[in-house]
């Protein structure tokens, strides 16, 4: 089944490195780029750019750059006119060799704003506009598991698979199923734009855990909720709850067992635990990892993505649908985003 990301979440799974691809519709304040990744043993450095062309020699408005050199330190610039401008750093480094990360770009008005694994690191003052921003590039001794856009009208064009720059983007698969890089989708045989799934608000970064918070609108069909996360060394489990409010029933609930290696699918109505779904041609939770659930509303069932790929469909025991209104995280989860 093939997945369509929504709206203000453009996701790419395991790109190649080195990354370069152009931002369909350009880079706007309210957007944010979102980088999952690890960090080599044998580092040197790598960078991630936010380049005014996908050409050699363009403008670079904001260059992101980790040197492993014995003087640890992030280099942060920017390259106009065919020269460097001057350089900012920071005698910090928060990435470890051999360690997972997040490393999140807000872009605000006057700056960007970095995070690195859930906490701000440094903000860099805008040096050229933002308007002029075209390409996102990421190079060097890094090992990338995805990268989104998050918010605006972002995400990737060019030519990502023959059909570059025409909007929607949806990754692509190799024939180990793991996901490769993405295609282009607005001009593909049978694409309606009233199809596509639906996201409202701006995502909500590293969220305590229990997590809990009111789904605006409720879940009506084409509604797409995503959460990102990770799961810690040790893990048993946690859950995902879908419900309504105000009688605390639970729609649909998403119970990853680590050490069961299952994903429990079940409702909660009328007092009582209905029949367990435990079917699943895979597995993608194990602890360690990161994952990317992005949960689909349906009128008669939810679809259920994980990492892009499609893990089950769960048919509506809750008929009312539009009531669900409330999103519920608890057990062993470290949250980076949630976003509806």
């Amino acid at each position: 089944m093939t997945y369509m990301p929504a709206p203000g979440y453009q996701p790419v799974y395991n790109p190649p490195i080195p990354f370069s691809n152009p931002i369909y519709g350009g880079l706007q304040a309210g957007m944010s780029v979102y980088i999952q990744g690890t960090i080599p043993h044998h580092i040197n450095r790598f960078h991630v750019n936010f380049a005014c062309g996908s050409y050699d020699g363009a403008d670079i408005a904001f260059h992101f750059n980790p040197r492993f050199d014995g003087w640890d330190k992030i280099v942060f610039n920017s390259f106009e006119g065919g020269s460097w401008c001057s350089e900012e750093k920071k005698h910090h480094m928060p990435f470890s060799k051999g360690e997972h990360f997040e490393l999140v770009f807000i872009i605000n008005n006057d700056f960007y704003q970095v995070n690195v694994n859930g906490a701000p690191f440094y903000e860099f003052r805008h040096r050229i506009p933002l308007e002029r921003v075209e390409c996102l590039q990421v190079e060097g001794d890094v090992s990338i598991q995805s990268i989104n856009f998050i918010g605006g009208g972002g995400g990737f064009g060019g030519n990502m698979g023959g059909i570059g720059g025409q909007g929607m983007m949806q990754p692509s698969y190799n024939p180990g199923g793991m996901p490769g890089g993405m295609q282009g989708g607005m001009n593909m045989p049978g694409f309606q734009p009233g199809n596509l799934p639906m996201m409202g608000g701006p995502a909500t970064y590293n969220p305590a855990v229990p997590y809990r918070s009111n789904i605006l609108g409720g879940m009506t069909a084409k509604r797409t909720v995503v959460v990102r996360g990770f799961i810690p060394q040790g893990a048993n489990r946690f859950h995902v709850n879908f419900m309504v409010g105000g009688s605390r029933e639970i729609a649909l609930h998403i119970n990853p067992r680590i050490n069961e290696n299952c994903v429990v699918r079940n409702s909660f109505l009328n007092g009582g635990w209905g029949n367990e779904e435990r079917e699943c041609s895979y597995n993608p939770f194990s602890a360690g990892q990161y994952f990317d659930i992005s949960v689909r509303c349906g009128n008669y069932r939810f679809k259920v993505y994980v990492n892009g790929q499609h893990l089950f469909n769960f048919d509506h025991r809750y008929r009312e649908f539009q009531r669900i209104d409330t999103i519920e995280i608890e057990g062993d989860v470290v949250l980076s985003y949630v976003q509806f």
